[in-house]
């Protein structure tokens, strides 16, 4: 049902629904920042930490991290306003909609990224059944059994979810066509000794998914005890009570590993 207000309307008490969003606002006690906050904080990182330091120490970096800022805001100032229409809608078309565009990006992103290139687009193949199927898993597992959202298809839980478990998925992919090209010969010497396909790519694989895993791994140890995972930081900068973050970050980090294997 969600919270409602009453309002006096013509000297009648009238109650409505307060909208989600508002509802979420008020919850928790945030410091709103405006376009002059997030300007400054860019002019002090980019343009006088960034600038001086290419200039004394002649890095000619100076103009890479100015693009690469500038991106990031166009592209963080879109994702937030569909976001917002995604979840004040809470339509499962939207949901549906907004995560599939997320897994074809991803995949997109791993095919472009490699240097090695399958025949027949089979870098985008791969990447995009890899990436669907291990995120898709993670997420209906995290919605399903532990957070259990009413609908289930709650967009602020699926899109976070999937937003944050897709670079863990990407990571072994990478590893993966890199060993594809450099250990070709190998792999075409045990095809031509009768090998299947499975046996000539068990060690890239497994080589791949640790890769995946490593970074994850160390992110587990470290957490809590030499840094605060931006998750749990975000959340506890927005309000929420620091135990609830910390089993929020619990879950996040577990599905991560999940989908990084």
């Amino acid at each position: 049902m969600g919270e409602r207000v009453f309002e006096m309307i013509g000297g009648v008490p009238v109650m409505r629904p307060i909208p989600r969003l508002r509802c979420l606002a008020s919850a928790m006690n945030t410091v709103p920042l405006d376009a002059v906050d997030v300007a400054l904080a860019a002019l002090l990182v980019l343009v006088l930490a960034n600038a001086i330091a290419s200039l004394v120490l002649g890095l000619r970096v100076h103009r890479q991290p100015l693009w690469a800022a500038a991106r990031m805001t166009v592209q963080l100032l879109l994702v937030g306003l569909v976001l917002r229409f995604v979840f004040e809608a809470a339509s499962p078309a939207f949901t549906l909609v907004m995560v599939a565009l997320m897994v074809a990006a991803a995949a997109r992103e791993v095919a472009v990224r490699s240097t090695p290139r399958l025949h027949g687009a089979g870098n985008l193949r791969i990447g995009a059944i890899v990436v669907s199927l291990s995120i898709m898993a993670t997420v209906m597992l995290a919605l399903l059994t532990a957070i259990r959202p009413q609908p289930w298809y709650e967009p602020r839980y699926a899109v976070s979810l999937m937003g944050i478990v897709l670079n863990s998925a990407s990571l072994g992919l990478d590893s993966f066509f890199g060993g594809v090209r450099a250990g070709r010969p190998a792999i075409e010497a045990q095809l031509a000794l009768g090998a299947s396909i499975h046996q000539a790519l068990a060690e890239l694989v497994r080589g791949s998914i640790r890769c995946g895993m490593i970074p994850i791994v160390n992110q587990m140890t470290a957490a809590g005890v030499i840094t605060l995972p931006g998750t749990m930081t975000g959340q506890l900068l927005a309000g929420m009570d620091p135990l609830e973050a910390v089993k929020y970050q619990i879950l996040l980090l577990d599905s991560q590993a999940f989908t990084a294997s």
